[in-house]
């Protein structure tokens, strides 16, 4: 039965990271909090769980022009370049330091979404 759960929350984490939502993050929050894995392993598997999602979604974006080309080498670059660094970084952080941080990223995210105002539309 443990098998059909995490086959659902694939599919529902795949479905938000095709839509660029954050699957990945939902996927950390599963494994953590609900499978019961270690927070190192389930940094791991998310990453192994990243790579093929985003190279199934990335053709769409490309052909409906979601992708700023302009700003996307510099931001891939510095994504590299922080998360070779941080992922360096981690491994020597105590895994419950790593899940408090984790955690108050995930919170400070929520409250911005809760209490920010919308953009006014356009006319």
């Amino acid at each position: 039965m443990s098998w059909l759960i995490a086959l659902l929350v694939g599919v529902a984490t795949g479905v938000l990271s095709g839509f660029g939502v954050g699957g990945g993050t939902l996927l950390l929050l599963y494994l953590t909090a609900f499978a019961g894995v270690e927070q190192h392993l389930a940094q791991g598997i998310n990453l192994v769980y990243f790579l093929p999602a985003a190279a199934a979604a990335l053709p769409a974006h490309f052909k409906n022009g979601y992708v700023a080309k302009d700003a996307a080498l510099p931001a891939i670059l510095a994504g590299l370049a922080a998360a070779g660094l941080c992922a360096w970084a981690s491994t020597g952080l105590d895994t419950d330091l790593l899940r408090r941080c984790f955690g108050g990223f995930l919170l400070a995210v929520g409250l911005r979404e809760l209490f920010r105002k919308a953009p006014p539309t356009a006319r």
